[in-house]
């Protein structure tokens, strides 16, 4: 077994290992989602926890961990009426983000289930995880049916499979680790509403601190035995404080002055829902007995605030996490009640008090940054939206004088479905009509590689035949490999949907062009809730930018527009052939993944060479020779109208809707229509 690197050397990150150490005291907080930008030591951390754990009292023998105590009367393995007990260390398991299902909630013996009768159960990873700790890396990365089967398990403790006729439950009760970069996609709010604490990580600014970072990492990776045998001793001591946390959890009394101040935070940031609430409750207990305290402070329920609340304050994806500290303090202090004084300090030690980069006690809460990377690179931070009134300076090579500042969006609305036309196999999503491994079962094939859905009518009618050849004599059914048959699926994908935007002057009037920008949001949030990857192309002045490569994060796509200025000419060829260029290499990178592209115009072309709307014509067509699906979202106003967004949609094969159309209910059913045209012009062709 490798060796981890131990929790106590990590630099800094002080709210990460709070949180971290607090579920290891209190399980029942309900985990930990870790949000921050790649390389600053978040997979690290987690897996330095494991061993940190007390060890697991377990049945002997029992693959579901059920604790002798009180083991499970619905275990697989069971019953378990005289069970000897064995202790063993604390599990993590890590689920992969490419996992199937079956590799997360276990796997039936298809052939002896048919054949025998018998539930041969192969356990998987829920299982494994039971009373320890699942940590899912990329948790945002995740299929939707993986997260739904872990919604369902986090929900209710157990893990239920049932398929082809075989029921099996079992206990899964564990701590739910996640780490993410944002930069990479949100979650889904469900998912993101079960962890129980969030917090932010960012690599330190401090040279000296980055210096010691990468210090104790090289010593680290050039004899990893030796370097966690330094550390041995923080270890040890940290390990017996969680145990004494641990013991000291039950006497913890939550006063009604605390729950008071726990309501009344909840309903101050008009979160949703009674979990808050209960969260809340459980990590303020938690952060007292860690002080070894038995009785809860206001100081206790502050934190757990901080922890607790910021990542359910969010309405959409566009929401930047966090949590207003002047409000925090306002509320705390309006209901706040008598409270014991016996400590003078309730700040709690950090883990590791004596020891080289010690911390991880309750952190200040001020504009520090409280975090270290494994890894002394970072990023610069996104620079700020510049005010609607305040115009940024033109940068060389930009399209110069005539450049107007950017203006915020209108309020985004809920438009219709864009789908892309036919049957596709690309990632699982909710936007286009696709083979996939889940949906409404259409039939039946020889499986490729491993089976993972049967299709059994077609499987029996396919070994029914050869029963009396094969010597049959017994009730069960007489299978061979060559019988089974793999079931095949239609539900909906994930598409790349690139937008192609019009920033000209003949765009930029302030009114006009917020709308389109509440336009393009719109689109994006639809985005985000059917799970596509979204690109952004620009094009004014002399020329096309990516603003933003195809990424799986509407927020980013977000702040690049908001950002967005307006100014000089139209080159709608070249916004056009850049992104023809985008798509080109995306359909290299993931050929599964079909487009759509979204192109928001006024149809105008006045740059970008000698005849800009030939050439613009040209490029348009590239498109439909390629059978790229095409939205033109017309932007034109006024009482006269040229219909020039028309004209491109129709040399691009797609359609033309305008800013109107985009809020109708009709708009659904003309898209399809002229997908309908665009795939029988195709097969014309």
């Amino acid at each position: 077994m490798s060796t981890r690197y131990p929790f106590t050397a990590v630099v800094g990150m002080d709210d990460l290992r709070l949180a971290l150490l607090l579920n290891a005291v209190s399980p029942a907080v309900g985990g930990v989602l870790v949000r921050g930008e790649k390389g600053t030591a978040k997979s690290t951390a987690v897996r330095a926890l494991a061993d940190l754990l007390p060890p697991v009292a377990v049945v002997a023998g029992c693959r579901f961990s059920c604790d002798p105590a009180s083991p499970d009367p619905g275990c697989p393995d069971g019953p378990h009426v005289t069970a000897d007990a064995d202790a063993r260390p604390a599990r993590m398991v890590e689920l992969p983000v490419g996992a199937s299902e079956d590799r997360l909630v276990g796997a039936l013996d298809i052939e002896k289930a048919l054949a025998d009768g018998v539930k041969a159960f192969e356990p998987g990873l829920l299982a494994d995880a039971h009373r320890g700790i699942l940590y899912v890396d990329e948790v945002n990365l995740l299929h939707d049916h993986l997260i739904d089967l872990l919604l369902d398990a986090a929900a209710m403790g157990s893990s239920y499979v049932e398929r082809e006729g075989v029921s099996v439950r079992h206990a899964a009760r564990f701590l739910l680790v996640g780490t993410m970069n944002p930069e990479e996609g949100e979650l889904r709010p469900q998912l993101l509403d079960r962890f129980g604490l969030t917090v932010e990580v960012a690599a330190s600014r401090e040279p000296e601190q980055r210096v010691e970072v990468v210090r104790r990492r090289l010593a680290f990776e050039d004899d990893p035995a030796a370097f966690a045998a330094r550390w041995a001793d923080e270890e040890a001591a940290l390990r017996d404080r969680i145990v004494s946390a641990r013991a000291l959890l039950p006497q913890v009394v939550l006063g009604d002055a605390a729950l008071l101040q726990i309501a009344a935070t909840c309903a101050a940031f008009e979160v949703d829902g009674m979990r808050a609430d209960i969260v809340m409750a459980r990590t303020a207990t938690a952060l007292a007995a860690w002080a070894g305290r038995t009785d809860v402070t206001a100081d206790d329920v502050r934190q757990a605030a901080l922890l607790a609340l910021p990542h359910r304050r969010r309405r959409n994806p566009f929401d930047a996490p966090g949590l207003d500290e002047d409000k925090l303090d306002e509320t705390l202090e309006q209901f706040k009640g008598d409270e014991p004084d016996d400590d003078p300090d309730p700040t709690p030690d950090g883990p590791g008090d004596g020891g080289p980069g010690g911390g991880g006690g309750i952190p200040p809460q001020g504009d520090a940054p409280d975090a270290a990377s494994e890894s002394p690179a970072s990023e610069s931070p996104a620079p700020e939206s510049p005010a609607p009134d305040q115009a940024p300076a033109p940068s060389p090579g930009g399209p110069g004088a005539g450049e107007r500042a950017a203006v915020k969006a209108a309020e985004p609305f809920r438009t219709k479905m864009l789908s892309v036309p036919g049957l596709g196999e690309g990632a699982a999503g909710r936007r286009s009509r696709a083979r996939t491994e889940h949906g409404r079962t259409t039939g039946a094939t020889r499986p490729r590689g491993a089976l993972t859905k049967l299709h059994l009518t077609a499987t029996v009618t396919a070994a029914a035949p050869h029963q009396k050849a094969r010597g049959r004599s017994g009730p069960g059914l007489v299978v061979r490999r060559d019988d089974l048959r793999q079931a095949t699926r239609e539900g909906r994908e994930g598409n790349l949907v690139l937008f192609a935007v019009d920033a000209s002057g003949s765009m930029a009037a302030r009114q006009r062009m917020s709308a389109v920008k509440g336009a393009v949001l719109s689109l994006l949030l639809d985005a985000y809730q059917r799970r596509d990857k979204v690109g952004l192309v620009t094009f004014r002045g002399r020329g096309a930018e990516v603003a933003l490569p195809p990424t799986s994060s509407v927020d980013a796509a977000a702040t690049r527009l908001e950002q967005l200025p307006t100014g000089g000419r139209t080159p709608l060829s070249a916004g056009l052939l850049k992104a023809h260029d985008v798509l080109r290499v995306e359909r290299l990178r993931d050929p599964l993944r079909r487009p759509l592209l979204v192109v928001v115009t006024d149809g105008r072309a006045t740059g970008g060479g000698a005849d800009p709307v030939a050439l613009a014509a040209r490029a348009a067509r590239l498109h439909a020779a390629e059978g790229t699906a095409c939205v033109v979202v017309d932007c034109e106003t006024g009482p006269v109208r040229l219909g020039l967004a028309g004209t491109l949609a129709r040399e691009l094969g797609g359609t033309a809707v305008t800013l109107d159309e985009l809020r109708a209910d009709s708009i659904a059913g003309l898209v399809r229509n002229v997908q309908a045209e665009h795939a029988t012009a195709r097969r014309a062709a």
